[in-house]
């Protein structure tokens, strides 16, 4: 689904009625059947919730996406997880008894005994544990994901419960990022191999969490219910229901008319909640770790000149953006690495005001006042909002901006060489990534080997790549943390990049429920609780 937008802003998005909602979950992939029969709480038994798009990759190895991961929490054990509700990036001990780091690239571990797959493929073991984590690094599966499990050499099994994982050098974001989150995930070897092997996608295979999936309908909903395999504490709801609905401002509707029990308001509505939340409603905000941020194809023959990339990026006052999409409810931001996270810079090479009369003069010296050019854009308000003052902005110093508008499905196809052609033709696009604790995670996409795949910039640096490979050898986080400020600074004098937000993370849910979420608010729906 495409759609343009000509011309330049007219005025900010009016809030969705419920007639809004019916029309906005055509355009925003939550189908007017996502809620058959109305199911309802049943007393506090079913946990309803909005996941922000469709799942789509169950397999640890592939998963590539954060909303895969929510899922892949509640039907997959973890040697480790984050710890829920905590002030820091803490993690707990999950399906592993003990574990310790040996040295600098070993570390032992030792299961619970009596955890269980479904299906009767018998005990989760330690060759389960191999065989998950050397599928990320197996070039047969090709893993889009294998660098986060960085320099991965092999898992040593010593017994049924306990094995070494063994690395080629020392990785220091292994406990914020490998284990913990979506690699470190553990699959039956009996039953992936029974279906033949190799990746697979939605072809459930056998479940070691708390819960099974029962029904995935594409686009409509992913029901969850209890693992009746599952030995560790009774999860606190019969059945989990998550709802694909890409735009905020939906899932809210969702959530007043009394369809959904949990979702994440949108900025513009953030502060309405705070000061006046619907009954029987809570509202909580979290510092995000998203990154949002227009980006440059520098292999389009209309950028091939650094001084109209110059000129993109000095055209955008990115303070107007956020005070008409976010509300003035999110931060500035000043590169990949939000603040309180090793390698956050404190400024930008741009200032956030832009320079409009130095962007004006840089297209002229180019030679190419009256560029025409697209900017391609997820259809959600938010970013529908920003596209059109990035759109006035492009215009006022000589561009001329139009604006493509396209589903989650279509958008995350655009500068994918591995879906065709279609990314020779994508010019400037506003994008946002999800990250995680550990800088390495918001930089891995830029290096050289992700062209094509993640870097739709086709960013190439030798030197950002050396650091890149440096920075998660080294121990010391001040070094670290200079390494990523420098990798910043790179991308940034490159033209391809200008940085926006990094976004807020709200949630808000029935009193009922007593979310678990990761310091950045992100749902860890594995260990909520009813309230």
């Amino acid at each position: 689904m495409q759609r343009t937008i000509q011309g330049t802003i007219q005025g900010f998005q009016p809030r969705l009625g419920r007639r809004g909602f019916m029309l906005s979950a055509l355009v925003f992939g939550a189908a007017a059947t996502a809620f058959p029969g109305r199911v309802l709480s049943q007393d506090g038994r079913v946990l309803r919730a909005r996941l922000y798009n469709d799942v789509n990759r169950l397999d640890p190895a592939i998963y590539e996406n954060a909303y895969n991961v929510e899922v892949m929490n509640l039907i997959y054990p973890k040697l480790v997880g984050y710890k829920p509700n905590a002030e820091g990036w803490e993690w707990q001990l999950e399906a592993a008894e003990a574990i310790e780091q040996l040295d600098d690239t070993r570390i032992r571990f030792k299961l619970r005994e009596g955890l269980q797959w479904s299906g009767g493929f018998g005990e989760i073991t330690a060759d389960d544990v191999k065989y998950s984590y050397e599928r990320v690094i197996d070039p047969e599966i090709d893993s889009p994901v294998k660098g986060d499990f960085g320099p991965l050499s092999h898992v040593e099994v010593e017994d049924r419960y306990s094995g070494v994982i063994v690395l080629n050098e020392p990785f220091s974001p292994l406990w914020t990022i490998a284990l913990p989150y979506g690699v470190g995930h553990i699959v039956s070897k009996a039953a992936v191999e029974a279906r033949g092997g190799g990746r697979f996608g939605m072809e459930l295979t056998a479940f070691g969490g708390p819960f099974k999936v029962k029904e995935w309908r594409a686009g409509e909903v992913t029901i969850l219910e209890r693992n009746e395999a599952w030995t560790g504490e009774e999860p606190a709801f019969d059945e989990v229901r998550l709802y694909p609905i890409g735009d905020p401002q939906a899932g809210e509707i969702a959530f007043e008319a009394g369809d959904i029990d949990y979702t994440q308001p949108s900025p513009a509505s953030l502060q309405r909640y705070r000061d006046d939340p619907p009954a029987g409603a809570v509202v909580e905000d979290f510092p995000a770790l998203f990154y949002v941020w227009l980006g440059i194809n520098l292999d389009h023959p209309k950028f091939e000149d650094l001084r109209v990339r110059q000129a993109v990026q000095n055209a955008i006052d990115v303070r107007l953006i956020l005070e008409a999409a976010y509300f003035g409810a999110a931060p500035l931001a000043t590169g990949l690495i939000p603040p309180g996270l090793v390698g956050y810079r404190p400024q930008t090479l741009v200032p956030p005001e832009g320079d409009p009369a130095r962007a004006r003069a840089l297209l002229e010296e180019a030679g190419q006042v009256g560029l025409e050019v697209r900017l391609a854009v997820r259809n959600t308000a938010t970013f529908s909002t920003a596209a059109q003052i990035i759109q006035a902005q492009l215009n006022d110093v000589g561009f001329r901006c139009e604006i493509d508008l396209y589903d989650s499905g279509v958008f995350w196809t655009l500068g994918s060489e591995a879906e065709g052609e279609q990314w020779r033709d994508l010019e400037l696009v506003l994008n946002r990534f999800s990250s995680s604790a550990d800088p390495y995670y918001a930089t891995q996409w830029f290096t050289e080997a992700q062209v094509g795949i993640w870097n739709w910039e086709r960013f190439r640096s030798e030197r950002f790549d050396e650091l890149h490979q440096a920075a998660v050898r080294e121990t010391d986080q001040d070094r670290r943390g200079e390494m990523y400020r420098q990798m910043q600074d790179l991308m940034e004098e490159s033209g391809a990049y200008r940085f926006i937000t990094h976004e807020v993370n709200a949630i808000l849910y029935r009193d009922f429920i007593e979310p678990a979420v990761r310091p950045d608010g992100v749902s860890l729906f594995n260990h909520f609780k009813r309230a």
